[in-house]
C-alpha cells in the first residue's frame, strides 16, 4: 500500500492499524506482535482507530433512536459508547491540560500538575464544557443518517491531526508517553492528515473545507500556546488537541447538514 510518500508493505499496514486500535481504543482485541513498529510510525491509521469509535457511537445512536428516544438522550448514550470505547483516553489528556495551563506558574510547575492524576476546578470545568458542546451538537442531528457522518468525520479527522502535531512539536519532557513514542516522520504526519480528512467528504464540499478551514487554525492556535506554555508537547496535549478538533467537526456538521 502506498500513501502520500509513505510506502508500506501489507502486514505493516495490518500492524499499524491494529497498534492504533490498541492504543485508541478499549476494545477487546487479540494480543499482537507488532516487530518493533512504535506508535509514531504507524499514527497515520489513527484515523482508522477514530473511524472504529465513531461508527460504535453511531450505532448506539440509531439503536437508541429506533426505540423511539429522543435525539437528547440518544446524544447522551452515543457519547457514552465512544468514551467507554476509547477509555477516557483524550477526556484525560483534556483536563489535565487545563488544570495544567490554567494553574501553573512557570513551565515546570505546568507540567508537574499535568503528570498529577487528580482533578482540578480547571480540569474538572473543560471536560464538562467538552461533553455539553458534543452532546448539544451531536442532539441536533434529526436522524441516525447525520449522526454517523458527524461521528465518522468528526472522530477520523481529530485523529488525523495528531501525526502533525507530534512532528512539529518537540516533546516538552525527555520522558512520558510522547517522548515514548517516537519521532513522527513528514510522511506519516501527512498520510495521516489525508486519511483523516477524507471522511470530512461527508458534511459536503462546503462542509468539508469548513471543517479543514477550522481544524488548521484551531491547530495553529494550540500549537502556539503549546510553545507558549511548555514549550512542546505531551501526550496531553495531543489528547486535549483531539478533543477540541473533534468539537470543532460536530460543529461544523450541525451547519453542514442540516
Amino acid at each position: 500500500m502506498k500513501l502520500p510518500n509513505l510506502t508500506l508493505s501489507p502486514r505493516q499496514v495490518l500492524d499499524d492499524i491494529a497498534l492504533c486500535l490498541v492504543f485508541f481504543t478499549r476494545l477487546p482485541l487479540p494480543a499482537f506482535d507488532f516487530r518493533g513498529r512504535g506508535l509514531a510510525a504507524a499514527i497515520w491509521a489513527a484515523p482508522i482507530a477514530g473511524l472504529v469509535v465513531g461508527l460504535i457511537g453511531a450505532i448506539v445512536f440509531a439503536t437508541a433512536e429506533r426505540f423511539g428516544l429522543a435525539m437528547g438522550p440518544a446524544a447522551a448514550l452515543c457519547l457514552v459508547a465512544t468514551i467507554l470505547t476509547t477509555g477516557c483516553l483524550h477526556e484525560d489528556g483534556l483536563s489535565d491540560v487545563a488544570d495544567g495551563f490554567g494553574g501553573g506558574k512557570s513551565r515546570g510547575r505546568k507540567l508537574e500538575i499535568m503528570r498529577d492524576s487528580r482533578i482540578g476546578a480547571y480540569g474538572a470545568m473543560a471536560l464538562g464544557l467538552s461533553l455539553l458542546i458534543r452532546w448539544s451538537a451531536l442532539s441536533q442531528l434529526i436522524d441516525p443518517t447525520q449522526a454517523l457522518f458527524a461521528l465518522v468525520a468528526a472522530h477520523a479527522a481529530s485523529r488525523g491531526v495528531l501525526g502533525a502535531f507530534m512532528h512539529i512539536l518537540p516533546p516538552a519532557r525527555p520522558d512520558g508517553l510522547s517522548a515514548g513514542a517516537g519521532s513522527v516522520s513528514l510522511e506519516t504526519a501527512i498520510a495521516g492528515g489525508v486519511l483523516g480528512a477524507i471522511p470530512l467528504l461527508l458534511l459536503g464540499p462546503g462542509g468539508a473545507i469548513a471543517a479543514i478551514i477550522l481544524l488548521g487554525l484551531l491547530f495553529a492556535a494550540f500549537h502556539a500556546l503549546c510553545l507558549n506554555q511548555i514549550d512542546g508537547q505531551t501526550g496531553d496535549t495531543v489528547g486535549a488537541l483531539q478533543q477540541v478538533s473533534e468539537i470543532a467537526v460536530l460543529l461544523v456538521a450541525t451547519v453542514a447538514l442540516s
